[in-house]
């Protein structure tokens, strides 16, 4: 019996010891028929080690940095594989990662994407993801189940969860072509949430496999306390509730939103002394409304079958 080809698709953008480091990762992994592809975002350290070390490794040179969103698409668009796993290049991989995942997909045709357990790469007894609540229609807001509780097996039960996590989604090729590809308008942030909510529209679920566990570094590329993160995150968190909150809770959202979320946010970092953090807020908020229409997404052309 053939095994199903995987594509492994990771970004790197100015990281390449963290992707040399997840590709060596890979180096140890117990299935036998995988393609990986790295998509470097136009960086500006030269990616050719990565062709050096790895020679069967896909490089695929983007001359633009299109983000998380176009860099994966980008990936997926020359990936050939039968399963997608996008992952995050600050994470590292054990040898058995990929086959609960692959299982857990083969289980159902409604299964539209699975995400592993995430544990701390500094603590990998500490749990970063293990399923997501809702995000809030009214805040933009959700929370990572297990969020840093102590590995003890509480969370060992594979089920349906709201919504993945953007550093590790194994996804069938078949719900690409039925759905679409990423949103790039978002660029950095809420894209792979976005994503979430077009899949389970579809008729999908969304599945944590804890028998599947990665290492995640966590925001090597864009950094911890970035204003570049300050900026996509409020910008994206505003572009996610308007694209998928309708009337008449979307009333609800604005009132919210405006008279307390942005108050309270801004007068966050204005109290920290982070002032230009409050001004990367408030600058992405309103980038929304130089947006002409946050439902156009040329970007979404279906995958070739």
């Amino acid at each position: 019996m053939t095994l199903p080809l995987i594509s492994i698709i990771t970004i790197n953008y100015n990281g390449l010891e963290h992707t040399l480091g997840m590709l060596k990762s890979f180096q140890t992994i117990n299935y036998a028929n995988l393609e990986i592809i790295v998509v470097d975002n136009a960086s500006k350290e030269d990616p050719t080690p990565i062709e050096t070390a790895y020679p069967n490794v896909v490089l695929v040179r983007n001359p633009i940095n299109e983000g998380f969103a176009g860099g994966n698409n980008r990936g997926m668009e020359v990936a050939k594989g039968d399963y997608f796993y996008l992952i995050n290049n600050d994470t590292e991989v054990n040898p058995n990662c990929l086959d609960p995942l692959l299982k857990c997909a083969q289980s159902s045709n409604a299964v539209g994407l699975v995400c592993p357990k995430i544990l701390y790469y500094d603590d990998p007894t500490i749990i970063q993801f293990a399923g997501y609540t809702p995000i809030s229609p009214f805040t933009g807001r959700g929370k990572a189940i297990g969020y840093m509780e102590k590995d003890k097996g509480q969370h060992q039960t594979a089920r349906t969860t709201s919504l993945a996590h953007g550093a590790a989604m194994f996804i069938p090729r078949r719900v690409v072509e039925d759905v679409g590809m990423m949103a790039e308008l978002y660029f950095l942030y809420y894209e792979e949430l976005d994503y979430c909510v077009r899949i389970k529209k579809a008729g999908y679920e969304i599945w944590y496999e804890p028998a599947s566990t990665i290492l995640h570094k966590e925001s090597m590329s864009v950094g911890k306390n970035s204003l570049l993160k300050t900026f996509y995150m409020s910008r994206n968190r505003w572009v996610f509730l308007r694209r998928n909150i309708e009337w008449p809770i979307f009333a609800i959202t604005m009132v919210y939103y405006f008279l307390i979320a942005v108050p309270k946010n801004i007068l966050f970092f204005l109290f920290k002394g982070e002032t230009d953090h409050a001004k990367a807020y408030a600058k992405g908020l309103f980038n929304t409304f130089s947006i002409n229409d946050l439902h156009a997404n040329p970007e979404l052309k279906p995958l070739k079958k």
